[in-house]
């Protein structure tokens, strides 16, 4: 389709944004057949379907979805011209979508997205939690702008994505102080037969830790294995044992919760990487989160 029809775009979104075509048709001062035949046209245009009936109501479909993101940000942007042109400040925030893998610490998500809220221009975050595979099929729909994760993505998502990477940092070792005091002397065998607290199998710093502690010949009593770094920490705090956090945020971790450090390992590798459909990051708020990564959190 070389070229769109306005009109059809704003009937559609105004259906959306009015919950119906009746209500649509209301708002615009138009007639029931007229805003549906728009609709149609619009469908017909895209050669996609737009919404689902489920009884009375319409629902949009994923394409349905994706098109009214972009109808949504494509009038925004008309009324922010039209405010400019007239020399109106617009105060329109620029819209951040992150997706944020599970695996991946919340103090490192929180710090890894703070620079993008320091930004001149105001941004709004739009945050959302899942598997990586998920949020990299939301990424695929333009759902997402970004997806931050532990590990570049793997080909066995099938969808075309550019991993880069924002920086690394080694672990740190944190329990409740009488734990830490004792297991601080002697470390790291002083691990060995210690209760410890893992990441499930399948993440890279489980990986990680278990390649660690075989090459130097320490088994730790792991006692649990949680998919959430927050329920381990809560599990920590409530002495059930040591976990191991990043090093680039674990005397933060530690102040927070009342943890002490028992010590730490360069031999062991957190990554975090920006996960995008482009091969150059161009999102403004996404170049000021990488270049802050690099420059002073993982410096």
């Amino acid at each position: 389709m070389d070229w769109l029809n306005y009109h059809h775009l704003l009937y559609f979104r105004t259906v959306v944004r009015e919950g119906g075509v009746s209500q649509a048709a209301a708002k615009l001062h138009l007639t029931h057949p007229t805003v549906s035949a728009q609709v149609k046209e619009l469908e017909a245009a895209l050669g996609e379907k737009l919404f689902d009936r489920r009884g009375r109501s319409l629902v949009l479909t994923e394409m349905g979805r994706v098109v009214y993101r972009y109808a949504d940000e494509i009038f925004g942007l008309g009324r922010e011209l039209t405010e400019t042109v007239r020399g109106r400040p617009t105060g329109r925030p620029v819209r951040l979508a992150v997706g944020v893998a599970d695996v991946v610490p919340k103090g490192i998500a929180c710090r890894l997205l703070e620079p993008a809220l320091r930004m001149t221009d105001p941004v709004r975050l739009v945050c959302r939690e899942d598997k990586t595979e998920r949020l990299a099929a939301d990424l695929a729909r333009h759902e997402l702008d970004v997806v931050l994760t532990d590990a570049p993505l793997s080909a066995r998502a099938g969808v075309k994505a550019f991993s880069h990477l924002l920086g690394e940092c080694g672990v740190t070792f944190l329990a409740p102080a009488a734990l830490a005091a004792r297991l601080r002397r002697g470390f790291p065998k002083s691990l060995d037969g210690a209760p410890f607290l893992m990441p499930t199998e399948g993440t890279a710093l489980r990986r990680g830790l278990d390649q660690w502690f075989d090459s130097i010949g320490v088994r730790p009593a792991v006692s649990i294995e949680c998919e959430d770094s927050a329920l381990l920490k809560a599990f920590a705090q409530r002495g059930a044992g040591t976990f191991a956090a990043p090093t680039a945020i674990a005397q933060e971790v530690g102040r927070q919760i009342g943890l002490r450090q028992v010590g730490a390992t360069d031999q062991v590798r957190e990554r975090f990487y920006a996960v995008t459909v482009e091969r150059r990051i161009r999102h403004p708020a996404v170049v000021a989160i990488s270049e802050a990564a690099r420059e002073e959190l993982f410096g």
